[in-house]
């Protein structure tokens, strides 16, 4: 039976058998029976990795580490409330934080304080606004026919666990719920291109 730990672009924490091709941290979220508790964050430095890192290697769900948790991509990472590791993908980090914030590059701790209140309100649940659909950026995350699709380009990619659908063309007016926090929104709309999944197809090379 596959574990609780993969992430979706509306957040949840779901088990899937299908690998991701990137992994996070948010805190130890597990027991000793490598279940879930009630907690879905321990801290507010959620970030988003890669699945191997000079050759440290790791027990999925061990007793005292940290809840290893993974994504199809790092659209889906963003659009769940996470940000590039700033060790692992530290050229990511940096070019997120540019495209955020070009005036002044803030540090992990500021951009986590800043994306937390946008990526989850006092219920404990998702923080989602409408917005103008033809304005978003590449790599944004909206519901369509109330299911998480990607904007990329002229498309509109429906996303599953395994990857993406057939995509649709992107109407040219009306709005959609984004499901991007608005910091991540602007790191994107700033020229920051996210690592995509291969289904995808286009995919910018890994930073």
């Amino acid at each position: 039976m596959p574990l609780q730990n993969r992430v979706t672009p509306e957040g949840q924490i779901i088990a899937d058998p299908c690998r991701g091709t990137m992994m996070g941290n948010r805190g130890i979220l597990h027991g000793t029976d490598r279940q879930l508790g009630p907690a879905r964050w321990r801290h507010k430095a959620w970030i988003c990795c890669l699945l191997a890192f000079r050759g440290r290697h790791r027990a999925v769900m061990s007793p005292n580490r940290y809840t290893e948790l993974f994504f199809l991509d790092e659209a889906v990472a963003l659009a769940a409330g996470h940000r590039p590791c700033a060790e692992c993908r530290r050229a990511a980090f940096n070019a997120f934080r540019q495209a955020l914030s070009p005036a002044r590059p803030l540090t992990a701790p500021e951009i986590d304080t800043m994306l937390h209140p946008s990526r989850v309100g006092p219920s404990r649940r998702q923080v989602t606004f409408q917005a103008d659909l033809a304005a978003l950026p590449d790599g944004a995350f909206v519901l369509w026919n109330a299911a998480p699709a990607l904007v990329w380009q002229d498309r509109l990619l429906p996303y599953a666990p395994d990857g993406y659908g057939e995509a649709v063309e992107r109407p040219s007016k009306g709005v959609a719920r984004v499901l991007t926090p608005k910091p991540s929104l602007a790191a994107l709309d700033g020229g920051y291109r996210p690592a995509l999944h291969t289904s995808a197809n286009c995919a910018p090379a890994e930073r």
